[in-house]
């Protein structure tokens, strides 16, 4: 499966288990014209921001596909900082692993 649909079955799943948890997509991933691009860089759109943020935890989850899906040195930065201010970031390989991560998190 390719990353969105491991992030599309992982929110679903999400929002059946956490219903009145709130949880988001941050905006970060593809392609775009040049003027597009710009637009979203002046509104505050930063390379490396995890894919999903859970506000009732302070829970970022960057999501990978189970197999080949690497940080980038923006990823790796963006999750050193959150961390650093207390947020917990979870690097997930697929919608089982961030499943498996997030269980005991109390939502």
């Amino acid at each position: 499966m390719t990353e969105h649909e491991e992030q599309r079955n992982f929110v679903k799943w999400f929002r059946q288990t956490y219903t009145g948890v709130r949880i988001f997509a941050i905006p970060n991933g593809g392609a775009r014209s040049a003027s597009v691009a710009m637009k979203l860089k002046v509104e505050g759109v930063s390379a490396g921001v995890p894919d999903l943020f859970i506000p009732a935890t302070l829970t970022w989850i960057e999501m990978k596909r189970k197999t080949g899906g690497v940080l980038s040195k923006e990823q790796k930065d963006w999750i050193e900082y959150l961390r650093g201010c207390g947020h917990k970031v979870i690097v997930a390989k697929g919608c089982d692993d961030a499943i498996k991560q997030l269980e005991g998190l109390p939502c």
